[in-house]
């Protein structure tokens, strides 16, 4: 298994399954998630899929989640 760390190349491992939004436009303006095996989440810009990748653990991902349905962050669109 290669290892999962924070900065690595988005393209560096086939064990992700990358996804993105449906609400993705076709220009490919969005980011793109995979889980990790130990709850967490990387993070890679879809444009540049082999740029770095960003990776939260899960109590990171889950506060940012919670914050996202809380609409904490409504004012950044």
């Amino acid at each position: 298994m290669t290892a999962i760390y924070n900065g690595m190349p988005g393209d560096a491992t086939s064990e992700l399954t990358w996804r993105k939004s449906q609400r993705s436009g076709p220009n490919g303006n969005c980011v793109e998630v995979a889980k990790l095996a130990d709850g967490g989440v990387a993070m890679r810009n879809s444009r540049f899929t082999s740029g770095p990748a960003l990776v939260f653990t899960k109590a990171e991902i889950e506060a940012f989640l919670g914050g996202v349905h809380d609409g904490e962050f409504d004012d950044l669109v």
